[in-house]
């Protein structure tokens, strides 16, 4: 069955989005969940942007001093990584990159604490590194005219757009997966 590891950056951040992707539920069987593990971790010398239009965002390589913080999911199979490709659609590329997992002590309780993803407001340099691990990524192909100069926040779309994605509304409308150019088509790809 293979097993990978990848960093996200986005909204496969939130357990309940990734989930869905890779398994078609929001709270999968105990037995399901068990088989990942999910830590804070950070992604160095890329940055990440808001995608023009979209609830998602991307990451492009960038200068030595720019990061991003995501999460680092473990125990993947074949199979979901073969999900996590037709999500992410043509508008990324996997690639192998060295991340660095981030001290969850450091980052324990709070109301801005999400599972997997520690405090989603801790601030860069209040960070403490650990152990470097290599992952995969997903990286953005589809041009730079498409992305927005500022970041992406994980904060924001958690309270105004996650909804879209997993809850009440998402069941009944799939909004927030159909903004995905994988889920409607090839419209922006190459």
């Amino acid at each position: 069955m293979g097993s990978h590891t990848a960093f996200f950056y986005g909204t496969l951040m939130a357990p309940p989005v990734l989930h869905r992707v890779i398994w078609g539920n929001t709270s999968p069987p105990e037995i399901q969940k068990s088989a990942l593990k999910i830590r804070p971790a950070i992604l160095h010398k890329f940055q990440r942007h808001k995608v023009k239009h979209a609830d998602y965002p991307a990451i492009l390589p960038a200068n030595s001093t720019t990061s991003v913080r995501g999460t680092l999911v473990t125990g993947l199979t074949n199979g979901d990584i073969w999900r996590l490709d037709i999500f992410e659609g043509c508008e990324y590329e996997r690639r192998k990159v060295r991340v660095r997992l981030l001290d969850m002590s450091a980052e324990a309780g709070g109301e801005g604490t999400i599972e997997g993803v520690g405090d989603v407001r801790t601030r860069e340099e209040e960070q403490i590194e650990g152990k470097e691990v290599e992952a995969e990524v997903y990286v953005w192909t589809a041009g730079k005219h498409r992305l927005e100069p500022e970041e992406w926040d994980f904060g924001v779309f958690v309270r105004e757009k996650m909804s879209k994605w997993v809850g009440r509304e998402a069941t009944e409308t799939d909004e927030g997966f159909q903004g995905r150019a994988s889920i409607i088509g090839t419209q922006f790809c190459c």
